[in-house]
């Protein structure tokens, strides 16, 4: 059956890993926290391989990541689906909003903001400069959406009520790339929306970008998915797990870990049962109201 057609009160989560590199504890963490959530709730749990940024898409990767899932257990509802799949739908969602008004064409370089403020995830908030129009000689290199001064509001399951001026704290973002990739913010909307997800179940390292995602919603017409962020796995200098930090790459001996840094330790008779075990008992004691409410928690060093 597909997210379509399930009844409107059935839950829908996902698990939407970029294929960067192999999965390691951080990403077991949110496969995990988004799985157990789903069908604790009785409801369906489906796998998106976000590889929208194909020049960051790691050959091999996205194998290796549905190879890991497969061996600890993890079952989907219906096919895989990757955004290098889908860029009919994302150039639909981009012309609508082109014909609204709410994006404009931008023929800014990184240079020439590159002393503007940072934003809240580190990235420069744009001065607004193309909004009017491009200045005489200039081209278009990228297309930015509208922001205004109505702070985004939503209540996150575990980390609490979340505020944000978009225009003020990040300002008008991009969509479409100098590359002519479509950006992140826009395929996830997209795609959650395409896909019926009710529930969206990741790591605090994108908590900041909800605001936007919303913005987004808003501006399509598209129904706002409840949200829950999980801490983030972070190293001893307080990176997050990632390949470029050194990560080891997660298997079955990640499902206990991730399990106890979800706040839900598994019992002593349970050491060393089968994954679908492990699993089995997760959806049956899963609760949010567990997890931990932090950005980051550090996760001692393991060797491979």
């Amino acid at each position: 059956m597909t997210a379509k057609a399930q009844s409107a009160d059935h839950r829908i989560g996902r698990f939407a890993p970029s294929p960067s590199g192999p999965l390691h504890l951080g990403s077991m963490v949110a496969a995990l926290g988004s799985y157990l959530d789903a069908r604790a709730r009785g409801g369906s749990w489906v796998l998106r391989i976000e590889d929208v940024d194909e020049p960051r898409t790691q050959a091999g990767a996205a194998q290796s990541i549905i190879a890991t899932l497969t061996d600890c257990g993890f079952e989907w509802d219906g096919a895989i689906v990757r955004q290098s799949e889908r860029t009919d739908l994302y150039r639909d969602a981009f012309e609508r909003l082109v014909a609204s008004g709410a994006v404009y064409a931008c023929g800014c370089t990184r240079k020439e903001i590159a002393d503007s403020a940072l934003a809240i995830d580190g990235a420069r908030i744009y001065p607004g400069t193309c909004r009017d129009g491009l200045h005489a000689g200039r081209e278009a290199r990228a297309f930015r959406v509208r922001t205004n001064n109505a702070p985004v509001r939503f209540d996150d399951r575990v980390q609490g009520r979340i505020v944000q001026d978009i225009e003020r704290e990040v300002g008008d973002f991009v969509l479409l790339r100098a590359d002519n990739y479509f950006a992140y913010q826009l395929a996830v909307v997209v795609d959650d929306a395409d896909q019926g997800i009710t529930d969206v179940v990741r790591g605090t390292d994108l908590l900041d970008s909800t605001a936007r995602q919303i913005h987004l919603q808003h501006l399509l017409g598209i129904r706002t998915p409840e949200y829950l962020h999980l801490p983030v796995a972070v190293n001893e200098r307080g990176e997050k797990l990632s390949k470029q930090t050194g990560a080891i790459a997660a298997g079955r001996e990640s499902l206990a870990e991730a399990f106890a840094f979800l706040g839900h330790t598994l019992p002593r008779e349970l050491r060393g049962a089968p994954p679908a075990e492990l699993l089995a008992w997760g959806v049956a004691h899963w609760d949010a109201a567990r997890a931990p409410k932090a950005r980051a928690i550090p996760v001692p060093a393991r060797e491979d």
